[in-house]
């Protein structure tokens, strides 16, 4: 673990943090107004393991506190070729698939390292332009996108920097997969660059960053992977207001409001032990309410509308 600063894809277990390369500072930009009290400028990337490893904190925020707060999310640039890393032991992608198995059992989230073995990817420039190329064309669908390429990537091993994978997420997600590439190949490739100005101007060094903002532009900054009472106290802190909504935790309820979950995330959101999750999601499976996908550390549950 002493490749860190020579590779973006060794993240820190105990910083939860991936570091991209080195980039210059420069001013600070002036914000949007918010629409709600607090905005949080989300700095990720699709191959960023520690920003999966923030999932089931993130969707818990939102069921808690999302009359309170609005996440802006943009793309950090965490590899831009295997030609910037070719030192320090680090040279290839081979070198990260041991890495990855060992952060999904740090973050309890199933993440397959055997993706740099079997279809290693290049660059996660192209899955970070192709998000650009979602939120043109709508914000929340967008997020889903994200969501399944990530899914993808961590669990299913595919390569995605392939167009085939992008073009099935977008039409899993119900974006229109021709206006995407059209995007993808145009104005997108402006927008993620003004996304890697965004991360030099704020000084981001690493993923993920979450910029905590008030309408005053009182700041606070929460970087890396954190339990979820230091996101909730961050929030707090800047917005001592802000409400925390109940939400119904039963299973129906949870899948309904996302299809898609890992065992980490159900346990986080139901707040029960991974145990007591595990056996629930099994009995749930039994029934016919949801499916399982399996993948070598771990599960991705789905619901089957049942």
């Amino acid at each position: 673990m002493n490749d860190h600063n020579n590779n973006p894809l060794l993240c820190d277990p105990d910083s939860g943090f991936c570091a991209p390369p080195a980039t210059a500072a420069a001013g600070a930009p002036v914000a949007p107004a918010l629409q709600k009290p607090v905005r949080i400028v989300y700095f990720t990337d699709p191959i960023c393991s520690s920003c999966w490893g923030i999932e089931p904190q993130l969707r818990r925020l939102k069921l808690e506190y999302g009359e309170s707060v609005e996440i802006e999310y943009h793309m950090g640039g965490l590899l831009p070729s295997w030609d910037v890393y070719n030192s320090g032991g680090i040279s290839k992608p081979s070198d990260v698939a041991h890495h990855w198995d060992e952060v999904s059992g740090h973050y309890q989230m199933p993440i397959d390292g055997d993706v740099w073995l079997e279809d290693p990817l290049p660059s996660s420039y192209p899955p970070s332009i192709a998000f650009k190329a979602a939120q043109m064309q709508d914000e929340h669908k967008a997020l889903l996108f994200l969501r399944r390429i990530r899914e993808m990537v961590f669990l299913e091993k595919k390569n995605i920097t392939k167009w085939e994978h992008l073009q099935q997420a977008a039409v899993e997600t119900g974006l229109n997969p021709v206006q995407l590439k059209t995007d993808y190949d145009g104005a997108a490739q402006q927008r993620f660059q003004d996304d890697l100005a965004l991360a030099r101007s704020l000084s981001v060094r690493g993923f993920p960053t979450l910029f905590f903002t008030d309408s005053t532009q009182n700041r606070l900054v929460l970087y890396g992977a954190r339990p979820y009472e230091q996101f909730e106290q961050t929030l707090l802190t800047l917005y001592p207001d802000a409400q925390k909504k109940a939400y119904g935790r039963s299973p129906e309820q949870l899948f309904r409001h996302y299809p898609t979950l890992t065992t980490r995330e159900y346990a986080v959101l139901a707040g029960i032990g991974m145990q007591e999750a595990e056996a629930v999601l099994t009995q749930m499976l039994q029934n016919g309410q949801i499916s399982r996908f399996s993948s070598k550390n771990g599960p991705l549950w789905k619901w089957a509308g049942k």
